[in-house]
């Protein structure tokens, strides 16, 4: 049965606020993944650009021993060059994760506000702890 108008607009806040929270936490681990995978482009990049005396030009010891022109353009384009692939990487571990602790699963359609005892998706699946009771390879995250 539908709710009152207040109480719907109570649950559409919760609801909000859950979607909310679940999408900041997918947000923060995507982002850890991919600064932790791409930290060698990240790097070399940096690198690439505080050496070259177009761009930073460091005064830097390494910057002036072993570091030149060519040399920091090579690692410029070294580092744009391995960024694509792992890009690919990351997102593939970012998805991996994703599908293994059903993160997708933890937003909730905004009918939960609109009508009465409606279950909520996780406690359908047997609970926040589902994983440790085996997998339902039937369950999709666009569902």
């Amino acid at each position: 049965e539908p709710r009152s108008a207040w109480c719907c607009l109570a649950w559409t806040l919760v609801i909000v606020t859950m979607n909310s929270v679940v999408f900041f936490m997918n947000l923060l681990l995507m982002f850890v993944i991919f600064t932790i995978v791409l930290l060698p482009t990240i790097v070399v990049v940096y690198f690439g650009f505080q050496c070259h005396s177009q761009v930073l030009h460091s005064a830097a010891r390494y910057c002036k021993s072993i570091l030149d022109d060519n040399s920091s353009s090579a690692l410029i384009i070294l580092g744009f060059v391995i960024m694509s692939p792992l890009i690919v990487v990351a997102m593939a571990i970012y998805c991996s994760l994703a599908r293994r602790l059903r993160l997708f699963m933890c937003f909730q359609p905004y009918s939960r506000a609109v009508y009465k005892g409606v279950k909520w998706r996780w406690y359908e699946e047997g609970g926040l702890c589902s994983c440790a009771k085996g997998w339902n390879t039937q369950v999709k995250a666009w569902v």
